[in-house]
């Protein structure tokens, strides 16, 4: 019995996953927030697996230094960068907690914010995600971009993309093991997050400007992930090629025939070579655009037929990695 009341004493454990790419301006001041979190939620035990992404300036070297100062810390350096997806998954490869929390090191997601997600967890919900209601430092165009891709998102993939939902967010144990068990290439974390299920609630919060450093989310990169994200969660783009190739069918063969009655009742063809030239370049239009569809679905299976690994690891501190 002595034995059975230690066992339910000990302490759940947290594991906070956060993908590290250039973020020296922030490093320090992350892990201090992080430090004054995990001391407001005593009844826990926390551990952070800090994912170096490959970056160029001394954000490796400032995660060692706050290793050594504090074990909870613990740092795994890619080699490369894998994008901000890739070194998420290789973070919740490692991950031990009975929940895990997943954060931008930019602090635009409040680390604050993660005591709200534990009481949620406590309710019984287990997939706690955070959802911006302002984006604080963002453009005008950055802020039209992020609704045209929710809507059209929403749209395409049957709302597995949920509105305003961020990367920042606190799930299950059982609910990390399940994304981890689907072995995709083209990874686009947030949606196989929606995809999974379980019972999920959103936290609001408004974005704040980010602390220091220079954005990373240049509008080539968002249009890749937004792309990325769309693709591979919805069959919705090539469903729309098989049904504007129907219409398109259906439209000729209504004008060949009236065509051809009026060629038999007047006797005469009609005018408008303009208009000729017109409907074939929108019909070689369509055609390249039906053509492109295809051509970004074949590059996502090409990607996955590869199976290349999502991640690779340079060095750990902190961890055991297998070979």
């Amino acid at each position: 019995m002595e034995n059975l009341g230690k066992v339910n004493m000990a302490k759940k454990l947290i594991s906070i996953v956060i993908p590290i790419y250039n973020e020296e301006c922030c490093v320090v001041e992350l892990a201090q927030r992080l430090q004054r979190v995990f001391a407001a939620e005593s009844k826990y035990d926390f551990e952070v697996i800090a994912v170096e992404n490959g970056s160029s300036d001394q954000s490796f070297e400032l995660l060692k230094q706050v290793r050594h100062a504090d074990s909870r810390f613990k740092v795994l350096q890619l080699s490369r960068n894998f994008g901000a997806d890739g070194g998420v998954t290789a973070g919740l490869t490692c991950a031990n907690g009975d929940a895990c929390v997943i954060i931008m090191a930019d602090l635009q997601e409040p680390p604050e914010l993660i005591s709200e997600m534990l009481r949620k967890w406590e309710e019984g919900f287990e997939n706690i995600y955070g959802l911006v209601t302002k984006r604080g430092g963002s453009g005008v165009i950055r802020r039209i971009n992020s609704q045209i891709f929710y809507k059209v998102a929403g749209v395409l993939t049957g709302n597995v993309v949920t509105a305003n939902a961020s990367d920042f967010r606190l799930v299950d144990r059982k609910v990390y093991k399940a994304v981890l068990r689907l072995d995709e290439r083209n990874r686009f974390v947030r949606g196989l997050f929606s995809w999974v299920g379980f019972r999920s609630v959103g936290v609001p919060f408004e974005r704040p400007p980010r602390f220091g450093g220079r954005s990373k989310a240049h509008t080539r990169t968002v249009l890749s992930l937004a792309l990325r994200g769309i693709l591979s969660n919805s069959f919705a783009p090539l469903r729309l090629i098989t049904i504007l190739g129907v219409l398109a069918a259906t439209t000729a063969l209504i004008v060949l025939g009236s065509f051809a009655v009026l060629f038999f009742t007047h006797g005469v063809p009609f005018d408008g070579f303009g208009t000729l030239v017109g409907l074939n370049l929108l019909g070689f239009a369509f055609l390249a655009l039906f053509m492109g569809a295809l051509g970004e679905y074949l590059a996502l299976t090409y990607e996955e037929t590869k199976r290349r690994p999502n991640f690779i690891v340079s060095h750990a501190e902190g961890l055991e990695i297998g070979d």
